[in-house]
């Protein structure tokens, strides 16, 4: 799910690095988010099902990513 928006408005909750105590994958890097990493939860509003976590940086970059410079 590369882009959650899609899916309409989209809840999104930051999780502090205590609260983190499973492992997730992130949809963007497909890499770890390892029990203690702060990230969000992005949760579509009409799809709670697809809640997905990401990290901070690809969250926060995903409007740029690709673009050209």
């Amino acid at each position: 799910m590369d882009d959650p928006e899609a899916f309409g408005d989209v809840d999104v909750r930051f999780l502090q690095p205590y609260q983190v105590t499973k492992t997730y994958l992130c949809p963007n890097c497909n890499r770890e988010i390892l029990p203690g990493t702060g990230h969000y939860a992005v949760v579509p509003v009409d799809a709670p099902d697809l809640r997905r976590h990401w990290h901070r940086g690809c969250w926060d970059g995903r409007k740029t990513r690709g673009a050209r410079r």
